[in-house]
């Protein structure tokens, strides 16, 4: 499906404008309703109240539309509008979020979390409230990231590789049970012909990634761009010479890494261990 951009210069009121635009991405698919949303796992009535005004809809349809569209943030942008929230998502991290939408290969390296698109609400939730989110703003950030994570489940989903640090599967949820479930998901999407999941032990020493989680995105037009993420902020690096000193970085911890197999048994044991240490229900 080619690309457009978002319409702007339009009279109407945020909310007009995004529902108006809805309905002509819809309409020059020559989709149904009932068809995107089969599509895109929702149900056709929401779809339709977005069109109709009735409702904008949470993040995580507006950016599984957005992905759908080839809308590359543009519709994204304007459900912000919408909402009358500008800053829902920050400029440099919504460039972000439409560089990896339209990615053909993404390959990460996590110190101290899981990845966003292999995340599960309840990781999500605990971790963003960690971060200081509370109430709305909280339910709508955990929204947006499980919107993006179907980015790793639909039709010509990109190749994803990502290895995590021992650490990372050592700290534990508060909730027990949603950890395990976080754990058997990673195991879950691991099995999937376009994801790949590794463990590097503690024991493995330091590295050049030791304190950098990272994700290298390669574009269509065969370029590749890092992000580079703390907990409280990101910035994108596209220097050729200084993307390449973060892949051979992370080409040496892929080396230390254990094998795609040795790290399911790793992670089913990490889940036997949260299994066994869970209070007894009787």
């Amino acid at each position: 499906m080619p690309t457009r951009k978002a319409t702007t210069g339009r009279s109407q009121s945020p909310r007009q404008r995004f529902a108006e635009e809805l309905r002509s991405l819809r309409t020059e698919s020559g989709e149904s309703l009932r068809k995107l949303a089969d599509r895109l796992g929702w149900d056709w009535s929401l779809f339709g109240k977005m069109e109709n005004g009735e409702t904008i809809g949470g993040p995580e349809v507006a950016i599984a539309l957005d992905q759908y569209y080839g809308m590359r943030g543009g519709l994204l942008a304007l459900w912000e509008l919408a909402l009358g929230d500008p800053t829902q998502f920050k400029e440099q991290y919504r460039r972000y979020m439409a560089l990896e939408a339209e990615a053909v290969g993404l390959w990460h390296y996590g110190v101290s979390t899981i990845h966003g698109l292999l995340q599960t609400k309840g990781f999500a939730s605990e971790l963003l409230a960690a971060g200081g989110l509370e109430g709305e703003a909280l339910s709508r950030q955990v929204e947006a990231r499980a919107g993006r994570a179907a980015l790793l489940t639909g039709d010509g989903a990109p190749r994803f590789r990502t290895i995590l640090s021992e650490a990372v599967l050592r700290t534990r949820l508060m909730n027990l049970a949603e950890w395990r479930r976080q754990l058997q998901h990673l195991m879950t999407m691991g099995e999937r012909r376009n994801i790949i999941v590794q463990v590097i032990p503690l024991a493995s020493g330091l590295h050049g990634l030791t304190n950098t989680d990272t994700m290298f995105l390669r574009t269509s037009d065969a370029r590749t761009i890092a992000w580079v993420e703390t907990g409280y902020s990101g910035s994108l690096v596209e220097s050729t010479k200084d993307v390449e000193r973060l892949q051979l970085a992370y080409d040496a911890v892929r080396d230390l890494a254990l094998s795609p197999a040795e790290s399911r048994t790793f992670i089913l044991r990490m889940l036997e261990e949260v299994s066994c240490d869970a209070p007894s229900s009787t």
